[in-house]
C-alpha cells in the first residue's frame, strides 16, 4: 500500500508563513505537521512508500527536508509543475499526476497534510482489509453550519455509505467526512478515469463524492479527534496546544 500525500498546494491563507514554504513542513513543537502524521503512518505494516506531491515552489523545499529524515519506508518526492495558486492542479488531478508519473497499481492510502490526528491510521487500514472495499473516514458533527463546509455522507448498518454530498445546504446526516481515504487496488481505474468522467478537480472530497456513485465504499468512524490547520489563527492555536 502506497501513503500519497497531497500536498501541493499553496496555503495561501496563512499569509507570508507560507508564502515561499509548504505548511506541512511548519514546526509544532520539535516535529512539523507532516512529520507527525508519518510517523504514525510509517509504522503501518502495510505500507511500503511515502509519496509526497507536491508543487514546483516547494519540492526542492521537501527534497532538503527528506534528506534529513530517517523513516522505515522510503519517501519519493512528485513535483506536479505549478508555480502559482491560480495554476495549482487541485487535489484530485494532482493524485492522477503521481499514479501516471510512478505507475502506482497497488492500494493507496490518500490523505491530506495540514491535519493533527489523535489517533492511528492502522485502525482506518485494518478497517478496509476487513470490509475489502475502498473506504473513507467519517465522524459526528452536530454543527449544520459546519456540515454546509464539508462532505456530508448518509450511511447503512453496515457503514456501507449510501450517498455523499460536497458542502450540502440541508444536510441528510451528521456524519461529516475529513480528507483521508483508502482506494483498493480494484478501484484504480475508476480513480484514472474520474475526471474525465465528471469528478471535481480541486477538493480531495470530489473523488470520493465520485466514487461513492460509482462502487463500493465503507466509512470508518473515528475513534479519536483531529485539529485541522487552516489558518493562521488555528495554525498558532495549534502550536501552543500541542507545540
Amino acid at each position: 500500500m502506497k501513503n500519497i500525500v497531497i500536498a501541493a498546494g499553496y496555503a495561501t491563507r496563512l499569509g507570508e508563513l507560507t508564502r515561499n514554504f509548504p505548511k506541512p513542513l511548519l514546526k509544532i513543537g520539535e516535529n512539523t505537521i507532516l512529520g507527525r502524521m508519518l510517523d504514525d503512518i510509517d509504522q503501518i505494516p502495510e505500507i511500503d512508500e511515502h509519496i509526497i506531491i507536491s508543487n514546483h515552489r516547494f519540492a526542492p523545499i521537501f527534497e532538503e527536508w527528506k534528506e534529513t529524515q530517517h523513516y522505515k519506508k522510503p519517501i519519493t518526492i512528485v513535483d506536479d509543475g505549478t508555480e502559482t495558486n491560480e495554476t495549482r492542479l487541485g487535489a484530485v488531478c494532482d493524485l492522477l499526476f503521481a499514479m501516471d508519473k510512478l505507475n502506482i497499481h497497488d492500494d493507496m492510502l490518500v490523505v491530506a497534510a495540514d491535519n493533527l490526528l489523535f489517533f492511528s491510521f492502522q485502525e482506518f487500514v485494518k478497517f478496509a482489509k476487513e470490509k475489502q472495499t475502498s473506504c473513507i473516514m467519517c465522524h459526528e458533527q452536530p454543527s449544520i453550519e459546519k456540515l454546509q463546509r464539508t462532505g456530508v455522507i448518509v450511511v447503512d448498518e453496515q457503514m456501507r455509505v449510501l450517498n455523499m454530498e460536497e458542502k450540502p445546504q440541508e444536510p441528510k446526516s451528521h456524519w461529516a467526512v475529513p480528507p483521508f481515504y483508502i482506494y483498493l487496488k480494484k478501484d484504480l481505474d475508476l480513480v484514472r478515469h474520474s475526471v474525465e468522467n465528471g469528478c471535481g478537480k480541486d477538493a480531495p472530497g470530489n473523488l470520493a463524492h465520485y466514487m461513492v456513485d460509482h462502487t463500493t465504499i465503507h466509512a470508518w468512524q473515528m475513534t479519536a479527534g483531529r485539529f485541522d490547520i487552516g489558518s493562521l489563527d488555528t495554525y498558532y492555536e495549534a502550536v501552543a496546544k500541542f507545540g
